[in-house]
């Protein structure tokens, strides 16, 4: 059965070019105030259908001279005035922030929160924010655009979470966002476009179930002298537990042995440890592709700093220095992401 591959149209192809230059032209910012220059209103659907009703309507009364006519059609003109003129103002005068989300692994969902503030002594109902360009995908996958709704207290804050699904590892900006609100009658569509400064970083997803570490290096000033690694990460070199241990050096495999005093548990030497250092290498990493490998430095990373290891990185452009804690994973884990 032959393949079809999907063509836009000309149409499609025009639309989409005007939207990345019009959205070229919006300023990256990670606070945004609302007014007239930034907020656009078209009406809905709805809306079009309600003003050809008002047209019948009012030709209607003028070819048969209809007093009551005149009137339900004024009406609901004017209901529609106030509407389109309660429908902007939701919008008019709103803050926006953005709270930049932290960083994550490739493959999850990346969730970031804005915070809405309300200036003015009257509540906003029904204001939604969602990825600008989301349809697109949603479109083809057949699901609905996501969107996140709220209503901003009078003389408050609310705040919304919006997510988006980055495509690869490394460091990504923030998708282009959008707010718009159809309250009261819902027969206009108020929105704005806003462009966030923020970007995330993505890590690469971990190995699920990664081989165990690689053996310690000997130090050059020591290498007759140094300890050999076993092969499950574990470094030779173990003693008796002595008050004042960091936990951290604890072998908590090995902690089933002893008795409620304590007596047995063993805890790494680390005098002898320091004869030997852990290196992380892209090259012996396995013969996988470029991806696998780095999956499985992160899941080594992962494993070494759960340990509590001290551990460096090698990859084909850059060399970290061993050392251990979260400043130091972190350091790793972007340059996995970024190599």
């Amino acid at each position: 059965m032959a393949a079809f591959t999907f063509i836009p149209s000309p149409l499609a192809f025009v639309r989409n070019r005007f939207r990345h230059w019009w959205q070229s032209r919006l300023p990256l910012t990670d606070s945004v105030t609302l007014n007239q220059r930034n907020v656009y209103i078209l009406p809905t659907r709805p809306g079009l259908m309600l003003g050809l009703t008002l047209l019948v309507l009012l030709v209607a009364s003028i070819n048969y001279q209809l007093s009551l006519g005149y009137l339900l059609t004024f009406l609901l003109a004017g209901t529609v005035l106030v509407g389109m003129h309660v429908c902007h103002g939701t919008l008019r005068g709103l803050a926006m922030n953005l709270i930049a989300p932290p960083a994550h692994y490739a493959g999850a969902t990346t969730a970031f929160d804005i915070k809405l503030t309300n200036m003015r002594n009257a509540a906003r109902h029904g204001i939604g924010l969602s990825v600008l360009d989301s349809h697109a995908v949603d479109a083809q996958k057949g699901t609905e655009r996501h969107w996140a709704w709220t209503d901003v207290p009078a003389q408050g804050s609310s705040v919304v979470q919006v997510a988006f699904t980055p495509a690869r590892r490394g460091l990504h900006p923030l998708p282009t966002l959008t707010a718009e609100t159809r309250f009261p009658l819902g027969t206009f569509r108020v929105w704005t476009v806003w462009r966030p400064a923020a970007q995330v970083m993505v890590y690469p997803a971990p190995e699920p179930m990664p081989p165990p570490l690689p053996a310690g290096e000997p130090r050059a000033q020591g290498a007759g002298a140094a300890a050999r690694a076993q092969n499950s990460g574990e470094f030779d070199g173990v003693r008796a537990y002595r008050r004042g241990d960091p936990l951290k050096n604890v072998l908590w495999k090995k902690a089933a042995k002893a008795d409620e005093q304590g007596n047995g548990l063993v805890v790494r030497d680390t005098q002898q440890a320091q004869r030997h250092e852990l290196w992380l290498d892209f090259r012996q990493a396995g013969p996988l592709d470029v991806e696998a490998r780095l999956s499985r430095l992160c899941a080594w990373i992962l494993q070494a700093d759960k340990l509590g290891l001290d551990y460096g990185l090698r990859l084909p452009a850059l060399e970290i220095k061993p050392a251990s804690g979260e400043v130091h994973k972190r350091q790793c884990l972007e340059a996995l992401a970024t190599c």
